[in-house]
């Protein structure tokens, strides 16, 4: 599989870890959008939203487990953002499925 994140993942390209567990892996994006920003991705390839089910949900409530700790631990309280694009006319670039932590400014509404 030519995927850049399952590349990532597999230490085959460098990326700036924050969080790391048997489920996930967290790293700083690289055309960051605020002044935390960070990638929280799935270790098992999840091609999209679209693609969660019944057999893989779990691993998406853990993401949202990782993203309540790391809130905590940076001291997120004034909020963040969590964004999840699917598919192409929604901006999603890398075909594994990514959320992003934006954080450290006043964030807009609408997004996009």
């Amino acid at each position: 599989m030519d995927c850049i994140f399952c590349k990532i993942i597999n230490g085959e390209l460098p990326s700036k870890k924050i969080y790391e567990d048997d489920i996930v892996y967290v790293f700083e994006d690289i055309a960051p959008a605020a002044p935390i920003h960070y990638l929280i991705i799935p270790k098992e390839h999840i091609s999209s939203a679209k693609e969660i089910t019944p057999e893989n949900s779990h691993i998406i409530a853990h993401i949202y487990e990782v993203v309540a700790k790391l809130a905590k631990d940076l001291k997120l309280e004034d909020g963040f953002r969590i964004v999840n694009n699917c598919g192409e006319m929604a901006g999603q670039t890398v075909f594994h499925i990514h959320f992003h932590l934006l954080a450290g400014r006043k964030l807009e509404w609408p997004a996009g």
